[in-house]
């Protein structure tokens, strides 16, 4: 991939999971909360609100050129394994008594997906002290 190749992936994927973020986000405003409690509508607004948080890095990451595209690439994946794993998990394990399934083998995966968020963050801050 090109830089500018680069960097439209990361700013279409930023977009796209800023929508998904705020569909979700009224779904758990207005259609969980008649199916499972507080506490899980608690959970999965967190599960939104990191979504949306790492969606709008990416639209940051996409749009600057200070970043070389490797580094861009390198935080856009560790960001691509951390959303779906942490944000993810939370979500199919607040709705898993709905399904009427157990998914509660996934938890694993909610601190996976946070390690490797804390990594893309990690690289993103290594990649702004190289700037000259």
């Amino acid at each position: 991939m090109r830089n500018n190749g680069v960097s439209k992936t990361i700013l279409i994927t930023g977009a796209v999971l800023a929508l998904l973020a705020v569909l979700l986000g009224a779904f758990g405003a207005h259609g969980l909360e008649k199916l499972v409690d507080a506490k899980g509508i608690d959970s999965f607004k967190t599960g939104v609100r990191y979504q949306m948080y790492h969606a709008i890095v990416c639209l940051i990451l996409g749009t600057t050129n200070a970043i070389a595209p490797k580094s861009k690439k390198q935080i856009f994946y560790f960001f691509m394994g951390g959303i779906p794993l942490f944000s993810g998990s939370i979500y199919l394990l607040v709705i898993d008594e709905v399904l009427g399934v157990s998914l509660s083998s996934l938890a694993f995966l909610t601190p996976l997906g946070g390690l490797l968020l804390i990594f893309g963050w990690i690289f993103f801050i290594i990649s702004l002290a190289k700037i000259k």
